[in-house]
């Protein structure tokens, strides 16, 4: 895969680089698979959020294949919206250019 869009949003001591962002989302896509693999429940689509005391991670696995990654301050609700919004700009303006070509930036 590959990082095809990356937004900071607030102030934060410590941003992400590129790299880090991909990396982040690399390890969690991994962890996500796995837990889809090893799940009991038939179907699971495997981790959806990650909680820690410093960030909450979320995922949106979209039925084209992509996922959409956010972090944010462990209060923050909603994300689950935001990506689901993201998404649907996402398939509205990009999937629909026919010069755009999947995974490309």
């Amino acid at each position: 895969g590959g990082l095809i869009f990356q937004q900071e949003f607030g102030q934060r001591d410590v941003k992400l680089t590129g790299n880090e962002t991909l990396r982040l989302g690399s390890t969690f896509d991994s962890f996500l698979a796995i837990a889809a693999n090893i799940s009991p429940v038939s179907g699971s689509g495997g981790i959806e959020v990650l909680e820690a005391e410093q960030f909450r991670l979320h995922c949106l696995a979209t039925p084209t294949g992509i996922k959409f990654f956010a972090t944010a301050d462990p209060a923050t609700q909603n994300l689950d919206q935001v990506l689901r919004g993201v998404y649907e700009a996402y398939s509205d303006f990009v999937l629909k250019n026919p010069f755009y070509e999947i995974d490309m930036p």
